[in-house]
């Protein structure tokens, strides 16, 4: 190296050491940057001079490297220091590592058991139930949502139940669950045993969904005003569909079972159209409820009247057998119509023709005066081929029926009517008073109001009161509807009573087999019941003498041939008897003040109507 790059060099080393002097003591860059600039420049002349760059010659690094490797053998006291330093370090990442890892593991296993939690992984506290097909039967028990009451708070319960409404609130689901007349609220919330995905499947489930569930009864703060179970209500456990909705509901039962806005009228022409409700809340008309029947069927106010139903005709069977009636079952198919001057239903029987009976009259005389068995009953279908499109006409109706041998007078008959009709009255007052309520919910009404015994007046009697309250009604015509609905009234305000009867209507009103008043030729030894001014039974006494059945039958105009196997009962030897024949759909929907006939029938067939 000549004296310039060594002169060079050494000018070098002392900007090197005047910059680094500078950082050391943290001077800013703007002190020691043109000691930097010339170093840089002074690099470069040096360059120019020897053709190398600045730095330590080659020959030393590479001798002081083939020294490090002889020294080896013999290692340094600092590189032992520096070795095992640096297995320390890498042995605290190691570790560092490992536990990122381990916690990494911990919190990944966490939200897999909180995701399996929420879907609800190994629960089996809700979902679909297996289809029960009678394969085992398990020690489970059921209690009837009717039952759940105060007295079994903090008991656990099972319930099965359509699934009413559904409403989730938060994290948290209320249902309300009906079965029968009954309903019940059930809550459930978020918890370790209630994950979310519970939660969200009962939200899901389509509403009229079958469903069981189990939980703790309690006592709520408040009564729920949505239940009839309002003191009650079911922390759920365990939530499982028996069977589910799969299709659109026709209507919301909400709107099924809400109450009638103001009272329709109970006669006149039925039309199926609807009035728009003044309170502007929706509700189901009644041909919708028709053509979903078995759907309407369910809300409370239905399941109400046709118990009620059903307990006439049980009280109805055990009035008439306690008193020695036999109940019959006549045919349906008959060879002429039962009764004259009415429509009937007409087929053809194997080439011969034949129709549906009207009523079990000519049978039900057949066997009361004929045959002995002196006093029967029968209930069963009526068929009357009436194009009659009103609020209280079926052309198919459940007709309960009775006959009775007398011995002198058909008050006789009248009696065992009255006390019947008190036995029913009374009998539905006392055993069916939950459904009564039930009913009244719904379709407001009062109470039927009746005496003891049962009030009787004759036709012209009747006549006579509309006469005085200016309705023009003459003692030998035939009430119209309007004005049997009018004497209703003006006996309500008179005698303080719904029911009651009326005898001796005109003979050219009644069939032709009614027997005649003998003080006046033109009366009858008949009757009419009536409810809230509405006919709920018509009866007479029969006539029993052949030759006079034919005179009737021919002033009528029915062909004897017809009616000649009927005629002929008679020729034998026949009790002096009587009777009467009640529309249990009429009886119920008056009891109850119903609007309208086809509420208090199982499935209505009228003019218009022959489904479901």
């Amino acid at each position: 190296m000549n004296s310039e790059a060594q002169e060079i060099s050494k000018k070098i080393q002392e900007l090197g050491a005047t910059i680094s002097a500078a950082k050391a003591e943290k001077k800013p860059m703007e002190e020691w940057k043109p000691a930097l600039d010339e170093m840089l420049q002074l690099k470069a002349q040096y360059k120019e001079i020897t053709g190398e760059d600045y730095g330590p010659p080659k020959s030393d690094s590479k001798k002081k490297s083939s020294q490090a490797s002889k020294s080896s053998v013999a290692p340094q006291e600092s590189s032992e220091k520096n070795k095992a330093k640096n297995e320390a370090k890498a042995k605290a990442k190691a570790e560092k590592e490992a536990k990122k890892a381990r916690q990494r593991a911990e919190r990944e296993q966490r939200e897999r058991e909180k995701v399996a939690r929420l879907a609800g992984v190994g629960k089996d506290n809700f979902g679909d139930a297996p289809i029960v097909q009678s394969g085992t039967i398990t020690e489970k028990h059921w209690t009837n949502i009717g039952d759940l009451k105060p007295v079994l708070a903090g008991e656990k319960v099972r319930v099965r139940g359509y699934l009413q409404t559904t409403r989730l609130v938060g994290k948290g689901a209320f249902v309300l669950l009906r079965s029968g007349m009954f309903s019940v609220q059930a809550v459930c919330f978020e918890s370790t045993d209630i994950p979310n995905a519970m939660v969200k499947y009962i939200g899901g489930l389509p509403s009229e969904s079958v469903v069981d569930v189990v939980g703790i009864l309690s006592v709520p703060d408040q009564p729920i005003e949505s239940a009839t179970q309002k003191m009650v209500e079911i922390a759920i456990s365990q939530f499982h569909c028996v069977s589910k909705t799969s299709v659109p509901m026709p209507f919301l039962m909400e709107d099924a079972c809400r109450p009638d806005c103001g009272k329709e009228t109970d006669v006149g022409v039925y039309t199926g159209k609807e009035k728009e409700s003044e309170d502007g809340l929706v509700r189901v008309g009644q041909e919708v409820r028709l053509d979903n029947r078995w759907i309407d069927l369910r809300t409370p106010a239905n399941q109400a009247i046709f118990r009620i139903e059903s307990m006439v005709g049980h009280l109805f069977r055990e009035n008439l057998m306690n008193k020695g009636f036999v109940e019959i079952h006549t045919p349906k198919i008959i060879g002429g119509a039962s009764e004259g001057g009415s429509e009937v239903f007409t087929l053809d029987y194997f080439g011969q023709k034949a129709c549906l009976a009207m009523s079990p009259q000519l049978h039900k005389q057949m066997t009361a005066a004929c045959s002995g068995f002196e006093r029967v009953f029968e209930t069963g279908p009526v068929f009357r081929a009436e194009n009659s499109n009103t609020r209280r006409h079926l052309c198919e109706f459940t007709g309960f029926d009775m006959e009775m041998a007398i011995h002198e007078h058909y008050d006789e008959i009248l009696d065992v009517f009255s006390d019947l009709f008190i036995a029913i009255f009374d009998g539905l007052n006392d055993r069916c008073k939950t459904e009564i309520e039930r009913v009244r919910e719904q379709h407001p009404f009062e109470d039927l109001k009746y005496l003891k015994p049962t009030l009787k007046i004759t036709y012209a009697e009747g006549c006579k009161l509309l006469r005085e309250a200016g309705v023009d009604q003459d003692d030998y015509e035939d009430l119209s509807t309007e004005n049997e609905k009018k004497l209703g009234d003006i006996v309500k305000e008179k005698y303080g009573t719904d029911f009651f009867f009326m005898d001796k209507y005109p003979l050219s009103v009644r069939p032709f087999y009614t027997m005649p008043c003998p003080e006046n030729p033109k009366l009858s030894n008949s009757f009419d019941f009536f409810i809230r001014g509405q006919e709920i039974l018509s009866g007479a006494q029969r006539i029993h003498v052949p030759e006079l059945l034919e005179e009737r039958a021919k002033a009528w105009g029915i062909p004897l041939d017809d009616i000649q196997s009927y005629i002929n009962s008679f020729r034998y030897g026949a009790l002096p008897h009587g009777g009467g024949g009640i529309g249990l759909e009429r009886v119920v929907m008056l009891f109850l003040g119903l609007p309208n006939i086809r509420k208090s029938a199982w499935f209505p067939r009228d003019p218009k109507r022959l489904a479901p």
